[in-house]
Order: structure tokens, then C-alpha cells, then sequence
């Protein structure tokens, strides 16, 4: 497949940040405590559906105080629509824990320090740190993932190749680049039925075939 020239890199920058500069997570939150477990939730479930499960959760369980101390079970029926609920759960709570036990109730505005806890590797620390802080990181999803490749940004065969890949062509403005690749491979750049009509990057695209991720 066809790489991205270096000036075709640039335009897609510049298109990207003149068209999604104001982007930010569709996932409701109200602070950076909601935010974690909203984007530990969404690993493979739609922000849609995260968005009708969090309310009830975070009623329930206000801070990672009272998460803490949670019955698993109980946390288990309140998120149980949500892909790999138990699993989840798990994190969830554990993630709590170890905000109360070891950062004294305050979820760490770090990205070293957010992957210490249950359920955050890299992709979920940096997506907090993007949307919480605004902070000049990339975060891959499959949207991202699937753009990347399609516009001959990347063939890196993994999420986190790609991250670096990103970082080193785009280098700055990553925030806004990260909000607006997964809008865009949500709603124009599909995974299948494209819709390259809408496109407003379609003379860069490489193949719309592969990367139905």
C-alpha cells in the first residue's frame, strides 16, 4: 500500500485540525474520576452505550471512595449491558481501591502514574489525558487504527506502533488530531460502507477495501 508523502501528511493535519479543532469525547462525564471509568468501559462498547450504563453507576457510586467498597456484584448488574462486564467490574473497583489506598482519593493527572491502576494501559491514559488535561498525545483505537492505514499514515500492525508512527509525522496539535481521527472513522470513514461522498479527504486515501477494523 502506498505511504503518505510528507506534504500530503501535512495537508491532512491542517484538515483535520481546520475541521475538528472544538472535537471532544462523546462519552458525558463531569470529572476526571467519571472520565476513567467511562473510557474503561467503552474498550470495545460503543460511547453510546457507555453513556445510558454510567449514570446509575455513578449515582451509586459518586467518588472512588465509595467505588471502593462496592459489592462486585452489584457492580456487575449495574454495568452488565456493557461488553466484558465482569471483567470490567473488576478493574472498575479495583481501580478504586487503589486511588483511595495509594493517591489518597484523587484519580493522578499522570500518564505513568494513571497506568498503575486496574484496567488503564496506555490507550486509556492517554484518551483521560487528551480530553482531562489537552495534552499533546495520540491515543489508537480501532478508528484511529483504520484511518491511519487508510490514508497511508501507518502499517504498523499494532495500535501502539501506530501511536508512535503518529507522534513522530504529526507531532503537534495530537489532542485535536486524536478527537477528530475518531470522529472521523466513526461516522465518514467507516469500517464497512465508507462514506466517501461525505469524504473531505478522499483524494489522500489509499484504499478504502482493507482495515474493516
Amino acid at each position: 500500500m502506498k505511504k503518505a508523502t510528507k506534504q500530503e501528511i501535512k495537508e491532512i493535519h491542517q484538515l483535520f485540525i481546520d475541521k475538528y479543532s472544538d472535537a471532544v469525547t462523546e462519552l458525558k462525564y463531569k470529572n476526571v474520576y467519571e472520565l476513567v471509568i467511562a473510557v474503561i468501559l467503552s474498550a470495545q462498547c460503543t460511547d453510546k452505550r457507555v453513556n445510558i450504563i454510567t449514570p446509575a453507576l455513578f449515582e451509586k457510586y459518586p467518588d472512588p471512595k465509595s467505588l471502593a467498597l462496592a459489592d462486585i456484584d452489584d457492580v456487575k448488574q449495574l454495568i452488565n449491558s456493557c461488553s466484558f462486564f465482569n471483567n470490567k467490574a473488576k478493574n472498575i473497583v479495583e481501580m478504586a481501591k487503589k486511588v483511595v489506598e495509594v493517591y489518597g482519593g484523587k484519580i493522578p493527572l499522570n500518564e505513568k502514574e494513571l497506568m498503575t491502576l486496574s484496567g488503564v494501559g496506555q490507550k486509556t491514559a492517554n484518551v483521560v489525558m487528551i480530553e482531562y488535561t489537552g495534552a499533546n498525545l495520540m491515543a489508537v483505537d480501532t478508528h484511529v487504527f483504520r484511518v491511519a492505514h487508510r490514508l497511508g499514515l501507518s502499517d504498523d500492525k499494532t495500535a501502539i506502533g501506530t501511536e508512535a508512527t503518529l507522534v513522530k509525522k504529526f507531532k503537534n496539535n495530537l489532542n485535536a488530531l486524536h478527537q477528530g481521527m475518531v470522529l472521523f472513522g466513526r461516522y465518514i470513514c467507516k469500517a464497512k460502507n465508507p462514506k466517501c461522498d461525505e469524504c473531505f479527504l478522499i483524494k489522500y486515501c489509499k484504499t478504502k477495501e482493507s482495515f474493516k477494523v
